[in-house]
């Protein structure tokens, strides 16, 4: 060892991380699809947003009784993310109810016991620590497994949402990409020269008859080939692949696992269908997840509340509801006459409160 070695400083360690399939990458990944829902890609297709846009539309609207914290607009973030994700969560404050973008949480027997939530920023979100009791956490598609997490109703249909991501990508990428309505014309042997000035002779030259001479003949003379008169269409035949039918099929699929009947799809739709529709949507999907945030709510909040998404949709057959009114005041009249409580009438055909 040499004088100059020993003033030689000693080299700083380098220090080696976990990358590529590490245990590293498979924890962010796992976060990501966490935080994303892991609900697939089937969520960019126009049929799941009008889905989610008719369960946002429609619990915006909803009555809400006992409490002002339930907004229209709390409301419809509830409802968005509940169709995208299968849950959501807010923060009970003295401003309101304020969303949370991703939290954790710590449980006893099956139910939540304290939350680490991520409330969003414009500058970036800021980390902060509840007690169930201060957050309204809503779930619908509750597994057994896990009752304190929801699933979104494409997660709990992932393929036929993988079909129609498919199917949607297939037809995009062929009215991009596929030579619709191009042909091709055989043409004799000529130099490449002679082709491009011909090729560019067919451009704009849209809903004409092009004729070109060609000047392949036969030996002694002849008159040239057929064969050089008999172009080739290269528009793809999509009716044999039928894309058509199983987007249908598809569409339908995702509209049912979103509590809407298929025919809502149907061009030939007419008005009382829609309206059956949207009695089916709100009586059998809306009024049920209405009942689980007000039930959430109560516990929350402490005092009863209540959320119809009934009477602002209309969801009911106006013309068999007057005839049923009709029906109890002649009733309860008649009761009256015979001297029959009209309490006692009620509960008789199961109409009381108990």
């Amino acid at each position: 060892m040499g004088l100059l070695d020993i003033f030689k400083r000693k080299a700083e360690p380098v220090e080696q991380r976990a990358m590529g399939t590490g245990f590293t990458a498979e924890v962010l990944t796992a976060r990501e699809a966490y935080i994303s829902g892991t609900r697939g890609i089937g969520e960019l297709t126009s049929t799941v947003q009008s889905c989610v846009s008719l369960w946002e539309n429609g619990l915006s609207l909803a009555d809400v009784e006992g409490t002002d914290l339930l907004d229209r607009r709390t409301l419809a973030m509830a409802a968005r993310a509940l169709a995208l994700r299968g849950e959501a969560v807010f923060v009970i404050t003295d401003q309101g109810l304020v969303p949370a973008s991703d939290w954790d949480l710590s449980t006893r027997n099956g139910r939540p016991r304290a939350y680490r939530l991520s409330i969003p920023e414009v500058g970036g979100g800021r980390s902060e620590t509840r007690l169930a009791a201060e957050v309204l956490h809503v779930t619908t598609g509750t597994d057994i497994a896990a009752p304190w997490a929801g699933q979104a109703p494409l997660r709990r249909s992932q393929l036929t949402a993988a079909t129609l991501d498919a199917i949607e990508r297939a037809l995009s990428e062929i009215y991009a990409d596929a030579p619709i309505g191009s042909q091709v014309v055989p043409m004799p042997e000529q130099p490449d020269t002679d082709n491009a000035t011909l090729a560019r002779g067919f451009r704009g030259r849209r809903g004409r008859v092009l004729l070109r001479e060609s000047v392949t003949v036969t030996a002694a003379g002849a008159p040239a080939p057929q064969t050089d008169w008999h172009p080739q269409d290269l528009t793809p035949d999509l009716d044999r692949a039928k894309l058509g039918e199983a987007l249908t099929a598809a569409r339908g699929a995702i509209c049912m696992a979103y509590g809407i009947l298929p025919s809502l799809m149907s061009p030939n739709l007419t008005g009382p269908q829609t309206r059956e529709i949207q009695r089916q949507l709100a009586t059998w999907t809306l009024q049920p997840i209405a009942g689980l945030i007000a039930q959430e709510a109560s516990e929350k909040l402490g005092q009863p509340v209540q959320i119809d998404v009934m009477r602002p949709l209309q969801a009911f057959d106006a013309g068999g509801r007057a005839r049923a009114a009709a029906g109890i005041v002649q009733a309860l009249a008649m009761a009256k006459e015979a001297g029959v409580d009209p309490d006692t009438a009620m509960k008789l055909v199961g109409w009381g409160d108990e």
